[in-house]
């Protein structure tokens, strides 16, 4: 696996202004890519397994076949293209708030994952999650979240709100019954999990060794 080096020489690909602020691609070293939202790193090609692991795990808790998934944020696509390949989903629905991630998606990032954003059975809706969370009548089998770098490093802090009491209510109505939700963090939460022990009736927490050799990620799954 790709483990990069202070050496790397890095290139910018694309940058540009969102209401959210700047938003950058980046080449690192000989292909590898990095997305940095107004300096802060958000995510990266040659880190993908926990953003597997995330749907995966989901998927093994809710325990049967022909689901539905909800994905909230798209990143480089390795979560998408988790579900789209696994036989046991259906349809899966990501929600991305930035049209440019979307768009490198389909071009730099598609090899990455295989090209999931132009999977048949992929959906992807630009929009604001929580704004999207209320107004929607689907519901889902699975719901995986990988929005800024978990409950204890959101980039906006608008984003808090998925992860308080008032988003996870919002996200157990959006479960359909023996359905699960997975949440992408980058270190373990202990004041999160002691939350989702309010809301949901199992919670688990999995880590997930990294290939730069920094502290694991960390995906919480919690049951209705």
């Amino acid at each position: 696996m790709y483990a990069y080096t202070n050496g790397d020489r890095i290139v910018t690909i694309e940058r540009c202004a969102t209401p959210r602020g700047e938003l950058q691609l980046q080449r690192r070293g000989t292909g590898e890519y990095e997305i940095v939202s107004n300096g802060t790193f958000l995510m990266a090609t040659y880190n993908g397994e926990s953003e597997k692991r995330l749907v995966k795990s989901a998927l093994d808790a809710v325990g049967k076949t022909d689901c539905s998934v909800l994905i909230g944020g798209l990143g480089v696509g390795y979560s998408l293209e988790a579900a789209v390949n696994d036989p046991r989903v259906r349809r899966a629905t990501v929600v991305e708030i930035e049209d440019k991630i979307i768009e490198w998606n389909r071009s730099h990032l598609a090899p990455f994952s295989g090209n999931a954003a132009g999977h048949r059975k992929a959906r992807i809706v630009h929009a604001d999650l929580i704004r999207w969370m209320s107004r929607t009548e689907d519901t889902f089998d699975a719901i995986c979240l990988d929005i800024d770098n978990g409950p204890d490093w959101t980039v906006f802090q608008e984003n808090d709100h998925l992860y308080g009491d008032e988003g996870l209510a919002s996200l157990g109505r959006l479960l359909n019954p023996q359905g699960a939700v997975s949440f992408w963090s980058a270190s373990s939460s202990p004041v999160f999990a002691e939350r989702l022990e309010r809301h949901f009736i199992t919670v688990d927490m999995q880590t997930v060794e990294r290939s730069d050799n920094v502290h694991p990620d960390v995906v919480y799954i919690a049951k209705r």
